[in-house]
């Protein structure tokens, strides 16, 4: 009975007669064409809900993935053409594990240099020097714009709006204010780096974009930033905060860890470039560079210890044998623990997701839409506001699945466009969530929204900068 049943449900989802005979299979007309968006469609509309449905982001899109990929091998199945899938599948899933590895690496380090304390020796620094809330408001714009190119926009915009939020101490409208600037910065930063947002990362492991060709979206991405930090200043009075100071001593191996990470960063770059291997290759091997200095920090530890509690021991200084009595070894696996798996798992999905719609044939009908139908300068700008309301990291797999024909210029206007897109709207981004849990109560997709004209204004003078910089761009294809 049960197969009986089987049977008809493969008859009534499968509907061969809208498939080809052989080879790739066009299910866009199918039945399981149509399952398969309406699965997609349902799970992206929970990940959308994530904040209201307190659930984690990468459960939908798991289950959407699998079971996308169970009706493409059901209907390869009964078309005698199993091998065709599982190849498809494969290559998806190695697209997927050179991201996930390259960004597990690049969020261990993150990881290890807050355990060393860096990140809050910084924010010491900017409290220590009474800053005014205009000077605040500044620096932590620029801070952001220049540390995310290495950091990921998302961990820059965590850590300047803690910087913010104790310089502030409760004051709602200027945390409110500084949380939009920040966003805007990190992802404007982020734009015009390989290791700025996993856009930029997909665009360059792909190839459609070198390395050094990422900065030449340097000044579109600070006028991005520029235009709407310049009008939101007049609305911040300049007065100085009453902040809490407080000394932070980084822990031993702080800046060396941050010279290892850049040493990877190179590694992986020069792997890229002269080598025309994968960039994961270096940063993994990066990996194993920490793995060594936090076996280094292990075994000179109790000399360490013994050196600083003699030291304070002559000094008398009671709180400071007190926190070296609480001092644990450093452990790297610890650090990779700490990474964003759910981020890593809700890549997975829609990397999988995406790929399967696109061997169903929906991304050549987009691409065809988009690309063919209307220009691609309209096509990669309406791109980069759907990132808004759509996360930029679907939208931009999907134009790398597509390939559609288009200039150098055009391919680093979609990756201006989705990086900075998504700055439209709090729900645009990953820092902009992030934000409106760390800033809860401060910093909603209300008062964001108030913001957004101006926004769009930086948005729109970002990309005819872009045009304008790098018109000769516009005429070299990539091939």
């Amino acid at each position: 009975m049960w197969k009986l049943l089987l049977l008809l449900l493969g008859a009534s989802l499968f509907s061969p007669a809208a498939l080809a005979a052989a080879g790739q299979l066009d299910l866009t007309t199918a039945n399981v064409g149509i399952a398969a968006i309406v699965i997609f469609t349902v799970a992206y509309i929970l990940v959308m809900g994530e904040e209201r449905l307190h659930m984690r982001k990468s459960k939908p899109v798991l289950v959407a993935a699998g079971l996308i990929w169970i009706m493409i091998g059901f209907v390869y199945m009964q078309n005698d053409l199993p091998g065709v899938a599982e190849d498809a599948f494969r290559h998806n899933l190695l697209e997927f594990a050179e991201l996930m590895l390259f960004l597990l690496v690049a969020m261990t380090y993150i990881n290890a240099m807050e355990e060393r304390r860096l990140f809050d020796g910084l924010r010491a620094w900017m409290i220590k020097k009474g800053f005014t809330y205009k000077q605040l408001f500044w620096l932590s714009g620029f801070l952001a714009f220049f540390i995310s190119p290495v950091a990921d926009n998302l961990t820059t915009a965590l850590l300047m709006c803690a910087v913010v939020m104790k310089v502030a101490d409760g004051d709602k409208k200027f945390i409110s204010i500084s949380c939009v600037s920040i966003v805007i910065a990190a992802n404007a930063g982020g734009a015009f780096s390989p290791f700025g947002d996993i856009t930029t990362l997909m665009v360059w492991q792909a190839g459609m974009v070198e390395f050094q060709e990422f900065f030449v979206l340097f000044i579109p991405s600070l006028l991005n930033y520029l235009v709407p930090a310049v009008i939101m200043s007049f609305f911040i009075e300049n007065r100085k905060p009453s902040a809490i100071y407080e000394e932070v001593e980084l822990k031993r191996g702080a800046l060396r860890i941050t010279t290892l990470f850049l040493l990877t960063i190179a590694t992986a770059v020069a792997c890229h470039m002269w080598l025309h291997l994968p960039p994961v290759l270096g940063m993994m091997m990066g990996l194993g560079y920490l793995q060594f200095f936090g076996y280094f920090l292990r075994m000179t530890l109790p000399g360490s210890l013994a050196r600083k509690r003699a030291m304070a021991e002559r000094a008398g200084d009671m709180a400071r044998l007190e926190r070296l009595g609480s001092v644990v070894p450093f452990d790297v696996f610890s650090r990779v623990q700490r990474a964003e798996w759910d981020t890593l798992l809700f890549f997975y999905g829609i990397v999988i997701c995406v790929g399967g719609l696109g061997f169903m044939g929906y991304l050549s009908l987009l691409s065809n839409t988009l690309y063919l139908d209307m220009s691609p300068t309209f096509a990669n700008v309406a791109l980069g506001v759907m990132s808004a309301i759509i996360d930029n990291i679907p939208v931009m797999f999907a134009v790398l699945s597509m390939q559609p024909e288009m200039s150098h210029g055009q391919w680093l206007l979609i990756t201006l466009t989705a990086g900075t897109g998504g700055s439209l709207l709090s729900i645009g981004s990953a820092a902009g969530v992030a934000l409106m849990g760390q800033a809860r109560g401060y910093y909603t997709f209300a008062s964001h929204l108030k913001w957004t004209p101006v926004i769009a204004l930086g948005y729109i003078v970002s990309i005819l900068a872009h045009m304008w910089l790098n018109e000769q761009l516009f005429t070299v294809f990539n091939h």
